[in-house]
């Protein structure tokens, strides 16, 4: 049976979710010569003419209430429109796991799920409903912040992103349509420096960039206070994952996060104890890593004083 592709977009109402489907189905004429169906959850500001819905072959069902979107639901609209493509316009107040578990029509494949965040409210957002943002970030493919301009803090942004959904790819929409493509703003440290010296508030930040551009840091040294991940039985001699736990949304999602570290005294160091340590990064092939990725060489190893606040954070 020939694959019907799903796309699922998520955000919170009037983030633009409308106006990117649209841009999709005629300005990419991604909806020609395919019978198109588009559930829609939420009514938004921008709406779906039927004259330009006819020429894309397209049908527009719109659903309310979450508690309509069901298995057997999708399954009607399946037999009734016969679908080549399904555009989902999800509500952005709704749970988006519930429906990534149901069970879709035979041959229906979700190929690609996409959010859209409005970057003049992004933040507040974040202060006042951070757990309800996380969790329509999690999942997705792609992260459009749209209405950008000069004073979008896009490094905070990405790295806020990056934090929670690492594979996630980010792109900045300017208010006038155009894509914003420049480099992402300065990293807070010196990476000529002789020695890479890290605070805590940038520890987070490093690793975020250590993870997604490893080669960058090849043969560089770098400081920073640690806590140290050895547990017994669990990881092999000589080996041991210095770093710190770092709080992505919430209490609830608090984490460890540490590169490999090979030191042939790992032994003497005791697990979850402090440590003041300078290492050198190099980019080779570690199991814990299934490839390529950054792992420590120690040069220097001292006892440290556990800090006032023991977690660091993505911004």
């Amino acid at each position: 049976m020939e694959e019907i592709p799903v796309y699922l977009f998520t955000g919170f109402m009037d983030s633009g979710k409308t106006s990117l489907i649209h841009e999709t189905l005629y300005d990419n004429e991604f909806g020609k010569d395919a019978r198109n169906l588009i559930i829609c959850c939420e009514d938004g500001e921008v709406e779906y003419e039927e004259a330009k819905l006819q020429t894309i072959m397209g049908h527009l069902v719109m659903i309310e209430e979450q508690e309509e979107l069901t298995e057997e639901k999708l399954e009607q609209l399946n037999e009734t429109y016969h679908p080549q493509q399904v555009f989902i316009e999800y509500n952005g107040t709704w749970e988006v796991g519930p429906f990534l578990e149901m069970k879709l029509p035979k041959g229906w494949e979700i190929v690609q799920l996409l959010a859209t965040v409005d970057a003049d409210t992004f933040e507040m957002y974040l202060a006042n409903m951070r757990s309800m943002m996380m969790e329509q970030l999690f999942p997705v493919d792609v992260v459009i912040f749209n209405r950008c301009d000069d004073n979008t803090p896009r490094g905070k942004f990405r790295r806020t992103v990056k934090a929670l959904n690492r594979r996630a790819q980010i792109v900045y929409e300017r208010k006038d349509g155009t894509i914003d493509d420049r480099d992402m703003e300065e990293l807070p440290f010196d990476l000529n420096a002789e020695v890479i010296d890290l605070s805590d508030a940038d520890y987070g930040i490093w690793y975020l960039d250590a993870m997604e551009n490893p080669k960058k840091y090849e043969g560089k040294k770098i400081h920073f206070l640690a806590l140290v991940y050895r547990p017994e039985h669990k990881i092999k001699r000589g080996v041991f994952v210095p770093g710190r736990f770092a709080m992505t949304c919430c209490e609830a999602d608090i984490q460890f996060i540490g590169f490999k570290c090979k030191y042939d005294q790992a032994d003497r160091i005791a697990h979850r104890s402090w440590i003041d340590i300078t290492a050198e990064v190099k980019y080779e092939f570690a199991m814990e890593y299934r490839g390529k990725g950054p792992v420590l060489y120690p040069v220097s190893i001292k006892p440290a004083e556990k800090p006032e606040d023991e977690l660091v954070y993505f911004s």
